[in-house]
């Protein structure tokens, strides 16, 4: 009789880095999402761990790590000897931890098959998003226990190059009493830095003298950086200057759009908050699509005009389901409103005919599209599927250019429900610094489930129509792009911002203050 062997699971020590989880390794995240069981420390941010929860397996089991190296050693064990593939997830590089030193220690012990993988360490980390470097000869360490700390041999390094110490921020007296009574200069520059390669990273620069003074109001983790290499932070701070660092920007979007939005957002350090104010749904009767598929099929259509990618997305779905591709829109021209539709399109492997060069809008679609012409255009009907709420425009002014329009319902915008009140109260009280609006029924579904933004509040919207609908509901609109795309949208809000930040820069201390200027940019200054 054959015996089945028991799988053999494996343990894997990883570090996440400082708390970006765009710093995590590739080795780290397959590490990750291959996991049964993941054992997190204290230190790693709810952030980093919401992604990783987000991309582990669904029947992952996440608990904290509890009791000495031993006891976290023996957890890692069991599971692993029952088949389980199990992680310690630490902050920053395993080996930075004595404790985790300790672990692997106890596990090569055993026959359990093992490995570390690397991670950035927090020290280095979040100096290097502080913007201070650490030139000459560079020590930097991620500390569980500042007693341990030998002074002199800091403050020597000091002395030849640059320090970097991640500590508990309750531990900075400590620091400051070991490195001046070890003779180390009070005038000497230093950087401390909270939540490191957060949403809300903030670094405050002082001397040894007063940094723990400068630092007052800081918990958890942070980073000190003494030497050299904080006077150059002026030049080299990147992560803290982007163009929208620490602005919340409400997205007022269905929720298969907000992520594309949301992430150009954080790469120009906004913290987006993602609201949906519709939801797409199939119309209430098929019969509409099933004609219009079978009618592009049949030559019915000379043009198919798209003015959504959920325009797109409805009428590949009624595709898939009768079993037809790309193939079968032979013969078919397209047109598109704008470059996020024509994308859409793309996906599918097909080439819009047409996309407006100039307003990408019905208006500026309408300008470019070409009369009927009997001879030219032996099928003259075009086939515009849309919104149950879309706007007569398009299709009256194809009419007038001579077309037959059938104007097809390929889905429904239905108001999704008010968000929690917290978020509601802060729309209506300033909290948010910016809100982005898509099109005119996410300015209107906003505005119904949540009521309407304060003043003080950018307001940035994607074209004419938006605008159009924000300025009736009373908005202010500060921001619209030269063209009608998602990237430009972001990148118009960027540039705002810039400006924003040079104007205040310009302006005298006293006129900063009185400023009626808002938000994060205006705070800086003042």
């Amino acid at each position: 009789m054959t015996r089945t062997r028991k799988p053999v699971g494996r343990i894997a020590f990883v570090g996440a880095g400082p708390g970006d989880p765009g710093l995590l390794t590739r080795r780290a995240h397959d590490a990750l999402v291959d996991a049964d069981q993941v054992i997190y420390d204290r230190g790693v941010p709810e952030s980093l761990l919401a992604v990783v929860r987000a991309e582990a397996r669904d029947d992952a089991e996440f608990t904290p790590a509890e009791g000495a190296p031993g006891d976290v050693a023996k957890v890692l064990i069991s599971a692993a000897r029952s088949g389980l593939n199990a992680v310690h997830l630490v902050a920053g590089d395993p080996f930075g931890h004595d404790s985790v030193v300790k672990e692997v220690q106890a596990v090569a012990r055993t026959a359990a098959h093992f490995e570390v993988v690397p991670g950035v360490g927090q020290a280095e980390g979040v100096a290097t998003y502080a913007g201070v470097p650490l030139p000459g000869v560079r020590t930097a360490a991620d500390v569980e226990d500042v007693s341990a700390l030998d002074f002199e041999a800091l403050a020597t390094a000091v002395g030849r190059g640059s320090l970097a110490l991640a500590v508990d921020a309750g531990d900075l007296a400590a620091v400051r009493d070991g490195l001046l009574a070890a003779g180390v200069d009070g005038t000497t520059g230093v950087g401390v830095t909270g939540d490191g390669t957060g949403e809300t990273q903030y670094t405050t620069t002082s001397t040894v003298d007063s940094f723990v003074a400068a630092a007052l109001g800081f918990t958890g983790r942070v980073v000190l950086t003494v030497g050299v290499g904080v006077g150059q932070r002026d030049k080299l701070s990147w992560w803290e200057n982007r163009p929208l660092y620490g602005w919340k920007v409400l997205v007022p979007r269905t929720k298969e759009q907000a992520g594309a939005m949301s992430a150009r957002l954080r790469a120009y350090g906004a913290i987006p908050c993602e609201v949906p104010t519709i939801a797409v749904e199939p119309p209430r009767t098929p019969a509409q699509m099933e004609r219009a598929v079978k009618g592009l099929v049949d030559g019915r259509y000379a043009w198919v005009i798209f003015t959504s990618v959920n325009a797109v997305r409805a009428v590949w779905e009624k595709f898939a389901e009768h079993g037809l591709d790309a193939r079968h829109f032979g013969g078919v021209k397209i047109a598109c409103i704008g470059e996020a539709t024509a994308d859409a399109v793309r996906a599918f492997g097909i080439q819009p005919e047409l996309i407006p060069a100039g307003e990408q809008s019905s208006e500026g679609l309408l300008a470019e599209f070409s009369p009927h012409d009997e001879i030219l255009d032996p099928v003259g009907r075009v086939l515009l599927p849309r919104a149950d709420i879309a706007t007569e425009t398009l299709a009256a002014g194809l009419t007038e250019r001579g077309w037959e329009v059938d104007d097809v319902t390929a889905y429904r915008t239905v108001r999704a429900a008010p968000p929690p009140a917290e978020i509601r109260d802060a729309i209506k009280s300033g909290g948010f610094d910016a809100v982005l609006f898509t099109s005119s029924s996410t300015v209107r579904n906003l505005v119904g489930i949540a009521g309407k933004p304060h003043a003080r509040t950018v307001v940035a919207v994607i074209g004419p129509k938006t605008a159009e609908t924000a300025t009736e509901f009373g908005l202010r609109v500060d921001v619209q792009p030269p063209h009608a795309s998602v990237p430009d949208l972001v990148e118009a809000l960027a540039a705002y911002a810039v400006e924003l930040r040079e104007k205040l820069a310009a302006m005298p201390a006293k006129q900063r203050r009185g400023s009626k200027v808002q938000g994060p940019t205006a705070l800086r200054f003042r």
